[in-house]
């Protein structure tokens, strides 16, 4: 019986060592909303070519915001050497604001913040990111440029946001202005994520997998 464990136990190491790493990463998102940011990162992955859906994984994750970065500790614990932990969340109120982004970046996790409110990040995608400061107007704000451009009413919850915004606006475009708002925050003299804004840092996430994407690409047809 002695003898069938040890066998048993062997074949699952085996196992373990056999699951195949994603070649480009996988990107693990901890988020602290029910749906938005849940809908965009599952958007961005089902936009992934097929042919990238095995190499680059994205996989988003749900929990309280003073738990996000105990979650990825947790999550990354296992199989550290390919996941790349981020955590995504708004200013809105969230009190400890630059303390959760101070200690995420100590522990080597990523972070795409955004102040006042994510929808900052993807009112990029038409063109600008207005001076709004409240997250309530943020997003009031956002819906009527979203519903103007798509013919879609806003909705947290819709699974085609992603889709929506990237067919009626651009997003290499609202990378270039999130950066130049984050550079201009900077210039201005503000230190604090709590203080910039309007201003995210959702940019650098995704331009990082649309890197990955392009030059993948590249690549491959050098080959």
């Amino acid at each position: 019986m002695a003898r069938n464990e040890r066998t048993g136990n062997r074949k699952t190491r085996e196992q373990r060592n056999k699951i195949r790493v994603p070649e480009l990463g996988y990107y693990l998102i901890v988020t602290d909303t029910e749906a938005t940011e849940r809908c965009y990162f599952n958007g961005l992955r089902d936009s992934l070519p097929a042919d990238f859906q095995g190499k680059l994984v994205i996989s988003v994750i749900e929990t309280k915001t003073r738990e996000m970065i105990d979650k990825c500790m947790e999550l990354t614990a296992y199989e550290a050497q390919y996941r790349m932990p981020w955590i995504v969340f708004d200013r809105d109120q969230v009190k400890d604001f630059d303390a959760i982004i101070r200690k995420a970046k100590e522990k080597g996790i990523g972070v795409g913040w955004s102040n006042p409110c994510f929808e900052i990040w993807m009112h990029a995608y038409f063109g600008s990111m207005p001076a709004l400061r409240e997250s309530w107007t943020c997003c009031s704000e956002f819906g009527k440029v979203y519903e103007n451009r798509t013919g879609q009413k806003y909705s947290k919850a819709d699974s085609d946001m992603y889709s929506r915004i990237c067919k009626n606006g651009d997003e290499e475009k609202a990378i270039r202005i999130a950066q130049q708002k984050l550079e201009q925050c900077i210039r201005d003299g503000k230190v604090k994520p709590s203080e910039m804004w309007p201003c995210t840092k959702v940019h650098e996430l995704v331009g990082e997998i649309r890197i990955k994407i392009v030059k993948e690409g590249e690549d491959g047809k050098g080959n």
